[in-house]
């Protein structure tokens, strides 16, 4: 039998908190699920991580990690199953109806009109129609626009014969996750969440349940659209910052000014808030994000948000861009682009992650294969595995060996010392084209490198 929380009083829901008596369930353990889980058994609470990918249920029931590059999590991991507070299930019937808890960290990408797609989340709320008896709560951490949870979410729990009583059967709250892969351990010991929910009484429970877990401080929103709207906001402002720098850049290119330059400066300003620019935004959040609002405003009025359809094509722009400073390179060099070697360094889409979720390097690669250009790929993250329909190789010399040019997409810290004798050697008119900011112009020109950086005007 379920725990009943929100009939309890307010010292009685402490017990149980810290009673370890609650039992959870976390719908969807991927990238950001599986450390939350974690995080819950490893606080003592017995945890169930649900996911309908077979394969990675049978991998982390072996006890193998699956998110090598997330750091600290792997000690977390074999922590909780030396403890037997952790196992992962496909099968959703068998864990819900005995859960006290239910965290949905579900995928809610877009479309390919760029509109952002729910199946998941509506698929897992059809699903629980039929499991939700005793006041369970069902906590969303998955990124959503504001009043999905209030209208089409709780809609498919209900069901279509509303035979479920939100407040009494289920109550349904939101805490949306905060933390940036590849920091998800420091971002939730560090970042307030924020919480709420169509029923207020459930708010300190759940509040309560995650300082527990995570020690940081909740947040309480008037409702869930609200706590959803702060989640957007604070990514799509870094989208429409990255694209102002962006735009800046082609600007300074012209200019002949240096971008980096220009940021290091303007960081000595108080209210600054320095945004770098690149090759363009990717991931499940950020570009995902603008889109959600955008798709909300659409709803109202097409013309609201201006500025976030200006930042989004501006940095759907940048794929072409890098082209451009690769065609210039090789107009300096007075060889053609088109049948030509380059040695692509990093594909994920942001530094030190395995994850290439509407990375700009597919759109760079997509763009060269139709120049008829050979590419060679290196990122430390994909050795030997076939991305993009290439494979990657095993070294940078590997890359670099014979390749007319280097176009350097992605940060990773395995290239903060680059060598650059490897591209000297390799060609009589060797080019680099760097995306990242990590290079040096100066010192690559020296070497008699022929040099082009988004925004690295007068370099």
């Amino acid at each position: 039998m379920t725990t009943n929380l929100s009939s309890l009083n307010s010292s009685q829901i402490q017990e149980c908190i810290e009673n370890k008596s609650l039992k959870i369930a976390v719908v969807g353990i991927g990238r950001i699920g599986l450390p939350t889980a974690l995080c819950f058994a490893n606080s003592g609470f017995e945890t169930i991580g649900i996911d309908i990918n077979e394969k990675l249920v049978n991998m982390v029931n072996s006890g193998d990690y699956p998110l090598k590059d997330e750091p600290e999590f792997d000690k977390v991991f074999e922590n909780v199953l030396e403890k037997k507070k952790f196992s992962a299930e496909t099968d959703i019937k068998k864990v819900i109806p005995n859960s006290d808890i239910i965290l949905l960290s579900l995928p809610t990408p877009m479309n390919n009109q760029n509109i952002p797609d729910y199946t998941a989340l509506l698929t897992v709320g059809k699903s629980l129609n039929g499991l939700l008896s005793n006041g369970q709560i069902v906590i969303v951490e998955s990124t959503v626009e504001p009043g999905f949870i209030e209208n089409e979410l709780l809609e498919s729990i209900e069901g279509t014969e509303k035979n479920l009583k939100p407040g009494i059967d289920f109550h349904l709250a939101v805490c949306p996750e905060t933390a940036n892969p590849g920091e998800i351990m420091h971002d939730f010991k560090k970042l307030p969440r924020l919480v709420g929910s169509i029923d207020k009484k459930i708010v300190p429970i759940v509040s309560a349940l995650y300082t527990n877990v995570f020690g940081v401080e909740l947040i309480p929103m008037p409702n869930c659209k609200t706590a959803n709207a702060v989640k957007l906001t604070t990514n799509v402002f870094r989208e429409i910052n990255i694209g102002f720098i962006n735009e800046l850049s082609l600007l300074f290119e012209k200019l002949g000014i240096d971008t980096y330059t220009v940021i290091e400066a303007a960081k000595s300003k108080y209210n600054f808030q320095p945004h770098y620019p690149g090759p363009g935004v990717g991931g499940p959040c950020l570009p995902v994000n603008a889109y959600q609002y955008l798709n909300s405003s659409k709803k109202i009025d097409p013309n609201f948000l201006k500025i976030v359809q200006d930042a989004r094509k501006i940095n759907e722009h940048m794929p072409q861009h890098v082209i451009e400073l690769l065609e210039d390179a090789f107009s300096e060099s007075n060889n053609s682009l088109e049948n030509s070697t380059i040695a692509i360094l990093g594909i994920s889409y942001k530094p030190n992650v395995h994850d290439v979720q509407i990375a700009p390097s597919e759109t760079i690669i997509r763009l060269l294969k139709e120049k008829n250009v050979n590419l060679k790929i290196f990122d430390p993250y994909f050795i030997s595995e076939t991305i993009f329909g290439y494979k990657i190789e095993n070294s940078i010399s590997e890359a670099i060996s014979n390749s007319d040019a280097v176009l350097m997409v992605t940060g990773h810290n395995e290239f903060n010392d680059f060598n650059f004798e490897l591209l000297s050697s390799s060609k009589n008119k060797p080019i680099l084209v760097d995306c990242t900011g990590k290079i040096n112009p100066q010192n690559v020109k020296s070497k008699g490198i022929i040099f082009r950086g988004i925004g690295r005007g007068g370099l």
